[in-house]
């Protein structure tokens, strides 16, 4: 897109492309992570990293931003702030990545229809955000469907869990970084970066590694990983700077519901009567959540109207 382009298109509908990719990319993320199924999911993650950081490195030399990350790296409150997203975001890709190799895309499904009822209770409770009646009981249905799925599998459901919380506080502590979304992004993969490069190399001297020893095929859907992990990252981070909260909050469903329609009919996951619960559930709290934010924007604009 050009220069010009750009500046002719408003930046309501910028962000709403950009957005609107990035959601439709992560929802065909579980295609390409079938086709690395074979590979142990570790050395996926430690791809991931690794390729990151030359396409996260071109992007922020594009936007000429290098320095931000140059700063943060001498900054230690900010150093340690971007260990801990870095950890938050290595865990959320450990389990999302399980889930996809074991047949557990639905669970995964499910864990990011909770997400945006978990960032509204950890905001109740770290920030003392208080909670609307329609809220409480949105987060009370979703809180029913995980009890419900307990006792019918017997266990939590760790992963509808662990997905949802390592986002939420990962999303909670990232907005203390004082850097923006890319280099922040960048910031994150350079931590990474020497771990997994370590263990990259470990698994060669153990020839256990799919890439330097790997078919043609495997090396080059490793060295895709960077692509597909920090393109729609960086996309989805330019989106949400240009679209209004209420916007990208509706949009944050395409790719739950990718996911579970992909699980169903693609992977052809068993779904039975009382996961359907479990997820009417869900639904039905988003639905009240989706209803109250559009209330408070309605009642925002309004005010401002007014004033």
């Amino acid at each position: 897109m050009s220069d010009r382009s750009q500046a002719a298109m408003p930046e309501a509908t910028r962000g709403f492309i950009f957005a609107m990719l990035a959601y439709l990319f992560w929802g065909l993320f579980p295609f390409y992570m079938k086709a690395v199924a074979h590979i142990p999911v570790v050395e996926v993650l430690a791809h991931r990293v690794i390729w990151s950081l030359p396409v996260a490195a071109i992007i922020l030399v594009f936007m000429g931003r290098t320095k931000d990350v140059g700063a943060a790296l001498r900054n230690p409150r900010t150093l340690a702030m971007a260990c801990l997203t870095a950890s938050l975001i290595t865990l959320n890709w450990g389990v999302y990545v399980w889930a996809i190799f074991n047949d557990h895309a639905l669970d995964a499904a499910l864990g990011y229809y909770i997400n945006p009822l978990v960032n509204v209770l950890l905001g109740a409770i770290f920030l003392k955000e208080r909670l609307t009646r329609v809220q409480l009981v949105a987060v009370f249905l979703a809180a029913a469907a995980v009890v419900l799925l307990t006792v019918e599998q017997g266990g939590l459901p760790w992963v509808s869990i662990i997905l949802p919380l390592s986002f939420g506080f990962y999303g909670f502590f990232r907005k203390s970084l004082p850097i923006g979304p890319s280099q922040g992004f960048m910031l994150e993969v350079i931590i990474l970066f020497i771990p997994a490069s370590a263990y990259a190399i470990w698994l060669y001297t153990q020839g256990q590694d799919h890439f330097v020893t790997g078919t043609p095929a495997d090396i080059s859907l490793l060295m895709l990983a960077g692509v597909v992990t920090a393109v729609p990252l960086i996309m989805y981070a330019t989106g949400a700077k240009l679209l209004r909260y209420t916007t990208l909050g509706l949009m944050q469903y395409i790719t739950p519901t990718m996911l579970f329609l992909i699980a169903v009919f693609a992977f052809k996951e068993p779904f039975n009567t009382v996961q359907l619960y479990a997820f009417a559930l869900i639904w039905a709290g988003l639905i009240l959540y989706t209803w109250s934010i559009l209330k408070e924007a309605r009642a925002d604009k309004a005010i401002a109207a007014k004033s």
